[in-house]
């Protein structure tokens, strides 16, 4: 009898406790509920690109798809709406619900600089946008070919070059108001020589008329340039960024070779449409930076030139803003409009 009463207390505490965990479990769930109801309860997340598949964009979007499912969204897939220079994807995901089921993935310049050389653009890029976190981070390449002499081997030596033969004095870059347009027309000025420049859709086109002699040099990502240097005929002779890159360490900066104020980097950016609410903001940027820190994924965005880098979302909103005030002046200084 005594044993029994003694036995009886644990059993009474243990059903008690179960009790509680279980009462507690139900409003946790609740809880859960609730805020997934309230984030739209995504079922499938679209993760819209405004580039082309195959590119460094578009494999970002395609690693962070397989790690955001089923972690933030059930199912994730990558939607390439291309056209415009970037500028489709972005109008397209300002008129969607800020319900987290529509994911923005953007390189900067469409924000930052767009803005200063198109009159008209079809977005505010501070207002109809939410920004969530950097993704990577990635420098510019400037690269000659075989149209280019072997003693070219300094970006000073390839303006003397190109000032001594006016013919021969352009480069191609993946779009016109790019960065990397941007820099090339830099260069130029810095020593008074007329570069033409000669606008792709995108880096490859660009490099494959480079290999074949049709152009002088490239400027675009790192990334883009490295992949070539196996022919032997492509050489990169300077790079943006405000440090040698790791994935062309040999490489002199453009600051190095004493080209002053030409450090620039670029930056592949998440963002949610307009007046997402705070607490999916910070649930997504959870995830995002969950997914990056995947051995998986920052190795494969190694191979493409992009430097894994996530940051809050109050970071990217403050790199936004100093960027565009960046840039007013140089576009002012290049005097390059996309208004035609």
């Amino acid at each position: 009898m005594h044993s029994h009463s003694v036995n009886a207390l644990p059993n009474r505490r243990t059903t008690l406790q179960a009790g509680a965990a279980a009462a507690l479990a139900a409003v946790l769930a609740g809880i859960g509920e609730t805020a997934f109801a309230q984030a739209g309860q995504i079922e499938t997340l679209k993760i819209v690109t405004g580039f082309a598949a195959g590119g460094t964009s578009d494999t970002l979007c395609r690693r962070l798809a397989t790690k955001l499912a089923p972690e933030f969204a059930r199912t994730a897939v990558v939607e390439n709406r291309t056209g415009a220079g970037g500028q489709i994807a972005i109008q397209y995901v300002k008129a969607q619900p800020a319900d987290g089921a529509t994911l923005l993935q953007t390189p900067t310049s469409m924000l930052t600089i767009y803005p200063h050389i198109y009159k008209k653009l079809p977005y505010d890029p501070v207002a109809d946008l939410t920004p969530v976190s950097v993704a990577c981070v990635f420098d510019f390449g400037f690269a000659v070919g075989p149209a280019v002499p072997l003693d070219v081997k300094t970006v000073p030596d390839f303006l003397a070059w190109a000032k001594a033969n006016p013919a021969k004095a352009n480069f191609g870059s993946p779009a016109a108001g790019s960065t990397p347009h941007f820099i090339g027309a830099l260069l130029g000025k810095s020593a008074g020589v007329e570069l033409q420049h000669a606008a792709y859709r995108g880096t490859q086109p660009a490099m494959l008329d480079l290999l074949g002699g049709n152009i002088s040099a490239v400027s675009g990502p790192v990334g883009d340039i490295t992949q070539h240097l196996p022919t032997g005929k492509v050489r990169i002779l300077g790079v943006s960024g405000a440090k040698r890159s790791r994935f062309a360490p040999d490489v002199p900066t453009l600051l190095e070779q004493g080209l002053k104020d030409m450090a620039f980097s670029e930056w592949f950016a998440m963002f949610l449409p307009p007046k997402a609410p705070p607490e999916l903001v910070a649930r997504l940027n959870a995830s995002i930076r969950t997914a990056l820190a995947a051995t998986d994924v920052a190795d494969g965005l190694a191979t493409f030139g992009l430097e894994v880098m996530p940051s809050s979302p109050g970071e990217l909103a403050e790199l936004l803003r100093k960027d565009t005030a960046r840039w007013a002046p140089i576009v002012k200084q290049i005097g390059f409009t996309a208004d035609t």
